[in-house]
C-alpha cells in the first residue's frame, strides 16, 4: 500500500502534457472484440484500470501489450465469452465488454458490477437496450447471461442519458442486422471517440456528436490502428491545481474544446486563459472569487470534476454551492477535506462551501478516484504536512500524477506505508 506525503503551500509553476484519456480508452477497448485482428491504441495512459481492462480481455484469450502509450491488443484468440467477477468487481468499466461479446458471438456471461463510493448506477438501460435488439437477457447468480443468434436493427431511446449505456448499445448495433436508431443518446467526447475508432473499423454510423444516433449494420469489421483522446479530466485537475496554488500552468495535448465549462468557470473565478492550438497557459495570481457550480452531462460541468472545485473553492473569499445532478452522493471527500480545516455542509446533493478559512496539513483518506484528486488538491493548499492514503485510487485514473507536479514544483513523494 502508497501513500502520498505532500508539503503544502508552494505555488505551482511550468507545463505538462496530459496523458491520453482514461475514459475514452476504456470505451474503445473492448470493441477490439467486435473483429479479429492486431488492434494498435495510441495515446493510452499506462493507468490502473488499463491493467484491470487488459487482463479481462486477455481472461478471454486476447493477447495485450502495453508500451509505453501504445497497447496492442491480439483479439484473434478470443475463446472465452464471460467476464468473471474478479475483474468486474475493480472496475464498472468492464461492463462494457457486453455489447460486443453478444454481437459478435452470440452470447456473453459478464458479472453484475457492483456498486461505487458514491453510489450505484443501475445497468437496466444497458439491458433494456441489448432486449430491443433482440437478445435474451437474464440474471443467474451473479451473472448478466445474453444469447442472440443474430441481432437486429430497432429505435432504442434512452430515458436517461447515459455513457455507459450509449457506448454499449452502438458497439452492439454496429453488427445488427439492419437499422438502429438511439435517440437521446450520450454526447461526451469519449462517446465520439467509441464512435469515430468504430467506423474506422468499417461501422457505419451517422449522427456522431449529436443525441441521436443512426447505425446501418454491417456483416463484419477489421482491426485498426487508432489515436486515443487527452484526458479531460486529468487536464482540469491539472488547471484547478494551479489555481489553488495561485500558480501558472501550461497544459500540452490537449483538447480545448472539450473543457468549455471548466474554462468558463474558472474565469469567473479569476483565472486568465490562452488557449493556443493543443496548449492552454492559466494563471492565477490572487484569491478565487467564490463561484456556484452545478454538475450536468456534456458539455455542462463534469461530475468527475466536481470534487476538484470543492476544493478550489475552500480558497476563496466567501461561500458559494456545488450541485451533483448527476450522483447526488458523490460528496465522500468532503468529511476527509474538513481535517484539513475546511467549513463545508451538505444538504441534499449540494456542498455548500464556505472559503477563506485556513487549511493546514493532516492525514486523510481517499475513497474514490476523483475524491482522491481533491485531497491532493487541498493539501497542496494547505499548511504544513499532509499525508494522502490510499492512493490506489488514484493510479487507477491519473498516469504518474505524483511526478507531473513535483514537475511543477509540488512537494510530493511516494512512500509505502502499512496503514489502510
Amino acid at each position: 500500500m502508497d501513500k502520498f506525503i505532500i508539503e503544502g503551500g508552494r505555488r505551482l509553476v511550468g507545463a505538462v502534457r496530459i496523458s491520453g484519456s482514461k475514459n475514452a480508452a476504456l470505451a474503445i477497448i473492448p470493441s477490439v472484440l467486435l473483429a479479429p485482428g492486431v488492434f494498435r491504441l495510441r495515446n493510452t495512459p499506462n493507468i490502473r484500470d488499463i491493467w484491470t481492462m487488459s487482463r479481462l480481455l486477455g481472461a478471454m484469450g486476447a493477447h495485450c501489450e502495453l508500451n509505453g502509450s501504445e497497447l496492442f491488443v491480439d483479439s484473434n484468440g478470443v475463446n472465452s465469452f464471460e467476464a468473471p467477477y474478479e475483474h468486474v468487481k475493480k472496475m464498472r468499466a468492464s461492463i462494457n465488454v457486453l455489447g460486443p461479446l453478444v454481437a459478435r458471438f452470440g452470447r456473453a456471461k459478464v458479472s453484475l458490477p457492483g456498486g461505487c463510493a458514491f453510489g450505484p448506477r443501475p445497468i437496466d438501460l444497458h439491458l433494456k437496450g441489448l432486449e430491443k435488439l433482440g437478445a435474451e437477457i437474464g440474471i443467474e447468480n451473479g451473472y448478466i447471461i445474453a444469447n442472440a443468434q443474430r441481432l437486429r436493427g430497432a429505435r432504442i431511446h434512452f430515458d436517461i442519458s447515459s455513457v455507459g449505456a450509449t457506448e454499449n448499445i452502438l458497439s452492439a448495433a454496429v453488427l445488427a442486422d439492419g437499422v438502429t436508431t438511439i435517440t437521446n443518446a450520450a454526447i461526451e467526447p469519449e462517446v465520439s471517440a467509441l464512435a469515430k475508432m468504430l467506423v474506422k473499423m468499417g461501422a457505419k454510423i451517422s449522427g456522431i456528436g449529436t443525441a441521436t444516433l443512426e447505425i446501418e449494420g454491417v456483416k463484419e469489421l477489421h482491426a485498426v490502428e487508432e489515436e486515443n483522446l487527452p484526458d479531460r479530466i486529468e487536464a482540469a485537475t491539472f488547471l484547478i491545481a494551479a489555481a489553488i496554488t495561485q500558480g501558472k500552468i501550461v497544459l500540452e495535448n490537449v483538447n480545448p474544446y472539450h473543457l468549455t465549462a471548466v474554462i468558463a468557470k474558472m474565469e469567473e473565478a479569476g483565472c486568465e486563459f490562452d488557449v493556443t492550438g493543443p496548449n492552454i497557459s492559466m494563471e492565477l495570481n490572487q484569491p478565487p472569487k467564490p463561484i456556484d457550480a452545478t454538475t450536468a452531462p456534456y458539455p455542462g460541468f463534469p461530475t468527475d470534476v466536481q470534487a476538484q472545485w470543492v476544493a478550489l473553492m475552500l480558497t476563496a473569499q466567501g461561500s458559494c454551492r456545488a450541485t451533483d445532478t448527476i450522483y447526488p452522493t458523490r460528496f465522500h471527500h468532503v468529511p476527509e477535506l474538513l481535517r484539513l480545516g475546511a467549513h463545508i455542509e451538505v444538504a441534499d446533493n449540494t456542498a455548500i462551501i464556505h472559503g477563506g478559512r485556513p487549511l493546514s496539513g493532516a492525514s486523510v483518506m481517499s475513497s474514490d478516484l476523483r475524491a482522491s484528486a481533491s485531497l491532493i488538491l487541498a493539501a497542496l493548499a494547505a499548511q504544513g504536512r499532509s499525508e494522502i492514503l490510499r492512493v490506489y485510487h488514484l493510479d487507477r485514473g491519473y498516469e504518474n500524477i505524483e511526478k507531473k507536479l513535483e514537475q511543477l514544483g509540488a512537494s510530493i513523494q511516494r512512500v509505502k506505508t502499512e496503514d489502510f
